[in-house]
């Protein structure tokens, strides 16, 4: 029997690396699990990660001091239920915990235990202080702010109707005279 990735005599078909092996796996906080095989054009890589984020905003109380009561209960509970990385990033705005999982089911379950739904309840400003969305968190929008653009308005100056252009009609004039005026057309 061929394992995906070997041809019939035993070699790893179309991978890179020396002697035909697979290379070593990424390594970091969120290095995934990802399973690659290779098909008739190269590489297919077979799984991707979710990176999931849970963003908490400062309020009267600030978010850096929900992440020392909840961090410990969070990393836990996402570690047991398959994470396969998480980072704490902060801002001046708050914290963000991002956490990588192999696939949405994974993550949902991890969403539905009781202890992240207790930290997630217990955020600074439970109204408008917490932001949960799939993707990396914190700074990955724009690099630079946007600069204000000016308010249309009602209020506003119009512009002038353009003018008509101006030409002269040169199809029916002649030849000038000796002296080197045009004749006028009549």
């Amino acid at each position: 029997m061929i394992a995906d990735g070997q041809t019939a005599d035993g070699q790893t078909a179309g991978l890179p690396g020396a002697g035909g092996q697979r290379p070593a796996p990424a390594a970091g906080p969120f290095a995934a699990r990802v399973a690659v095989r290779a098909g008739p054009g190269g590489l297919i890589v077979i799984g991707m990660p979710d990176y999931w984020s849970i963003e908490v905003f400062d309020a009267e109380i600030p978010a850096s001091q929900w992440r020392q009561a909840y961090s410990a209960a969070l990393i836990e509970a996402a570690i047991a239920h398959g994470a396969s990385g998480w980072a704490w990033l902060a801002s001046r705005w708050g914290v963000v915990l991002e956490v990588c999982f192999a696939d949405e089911a994974q993550w949902e379950a991890f969403r539905a235990l009781p202890a992240v739904r207790a930290a997630l309840d217990s955020v600074p400003d439970p109204v408008n202080g917490l932001l949960v969305y799939r993707g990396r968190g914190g700074a990955s929008g724009a690099s630079s702010p946007r600069h204000p653009r000016p308010v249309p308005s009602a209020g506003a100056v119009a512009l002038p109707e353009p003018a008509a252009d101006a030409y002269l009609d040169v199809t029916n004039a002649q030849m000038p005279d000796p002296a080197g005026d045009l004749i006028p057309a009549v």
